[in-house]
């Protein structure tokens, strides 16, 4: 555990901090001794005229908070330009810099990228896979024409382009263990649909004008941004019942198994893949993951700590569905081969963090927050 250097990255990184416990080093989990250590070597690699000065669509959400704060860490507050739909509450401090941007209003977008000066564009903003169910029509807007928008936006502007995919991207018909990056996809939900296209459009974009696009197809994503309409969640909110009331209802089966990733890796596969030259890449979308794991898997790492936990389940026919239909596993061997992709945090290692994150948020909530370190 590295206690943070600086009073602003410890403030910044609050979503990413965590206070771990003397039991790491009891049972020897593999956290980083120095989690910075990474993101720091890549800055300090990057030549003063290669470095990145980035707006991300879509910043408040799981992903973008974390991103921007690292970015600015590494190349400096004035680094990141960060937008979305709503208004910045008093208490969001590690906000900076930031816009409305209706990705819909593609000369919106075109004006925030001029007055930015921005070189490079990450687009997170869409709607995910459950929540788009239940509303297609806005799905489609969003996640269909909010790509267009973004592409056509970055061949003007000769940008480099970063959107995220996901195992949505695929489908029942595709191989479900250690699935490769090109193989039959075939999803069956609107957010895998939209996905689908954005991986084909980007590398249209890029064969036919030349743009920069990349794309990784994420797992899902472990963080403490409380969960936001994606089958996966439940990753997420386990931590948070078992802390508040040592149970959680599942909305999945127990053997359910699932791609996952801890938020610092995820943070890390963008910021490495986007540094990678484009010479090295093999192919413009890549699969990246951690480790996988069904809900009882979970709750036993989650039971090394909190003994007494219990969980249940409720079973969603519709979340199930969507689960059934994806990959258990991922073959990342080509980001790894590429441009040397490596996951730092397994189940266990993720758990701890989890638990000490989100005890030290609650604490915060009553004003008891202690000393903030980041793991």
């Amino acid at each position: 555990v590295l206690q943070m250097a600086s009073k602003a990255l410890r403030s910044c990184l609050l979503r990413q901090a965590a206070t771990a416990s003397s039991s790491t080093q009891q049972r020897g989990m593999a956290i980083p001794a120095d989690p910075l250590g990474r993101f720091r070597q890549l800055a300090n690699s990057t030549p003063d005229g290669q470095k990145p000065r980035v707006l991300i669509t879509g910043s408040l959400g799981q992903l973008g908070r974390g991103l921007a704060t690292m970015l600015r860490f590494m190349y400096g507050e004035g680094s990141v330009v960060m937008t979305d739909i709503r208004k910045v509450r008093t208490d969001e401090t590690d906000v900076c810099n930031y816009h409305y941007l209706d990705i819909l209003n593609e000369g919106a977008i075109d004006e925030a990228i001029v007055n930015g000066r921005v070189n490079t564009l990450i687009h997170f903003s869409a709607l995910l896979s459950a929540v788009g169910e239940h509303n297609v029509p806005l799905a489609l807007q969003v996640n269909c024409q909010g790509v267009q928008n973004v592409l056509e936006v970055a061949k003007r502007h000769s940008l480099k382009v970063f959107i995220p995919s996901t195992i949505g991207a695929f489908g029942p018909e595709t191989p479900r263990v250690d699935t490769p990056d090109i193989t039959v996809q075939r999803p069956k939900t609107i957010y895998g649909v939209s996905k689908v296209y954005a991986e084909l459009l980007g590398e249209y974009y890029h064969s036919r004008f030349g743009v920069d696009f990349r794309s990784l197809r994420f797992p899902g994503i472990i963080s403490a941004t409380k969960p936001g309409g994606g089958t996966t969640d439940y990753a997420i909110k386990i931590f948070y019942d078992a802390l508040k009331d040592g149970h959680h209802v599942c909305y999945l089966r127990p053997d359910t198994r699932l791609p996952m990733m801890y938020d610092t890796d995820c943070t890390a596969s963008v910021l490495f893949f986007l540094a990678a030259q484009s010479s090295s890449l093999t192919m413009r979308t890549y699969n990246v993951t951690g480790f996988s794991f069904t809900p009882e898997e979970i709750a036993a790492s989650i039971r090394k700590y909190l003994p007494d936990f219990r969980i249940t389940y409720e079973i969603c026919p519709m979340r199930q569905r969507i689960a059934d239909s994806w990959p258990q596993s991922l073959n990342d061997g080509n980001a790894r081969a590429d441009w040397a992709w490596k996951n730092d945090y397994g189940l266990d290692e993720t758990t701890e963090i989890m638990i000490a994150l989100i005890k030290r948020e609650m604490a915060r909530e009553k004003g008891e927050a202690p000393k903030a370190v980041i793991a």
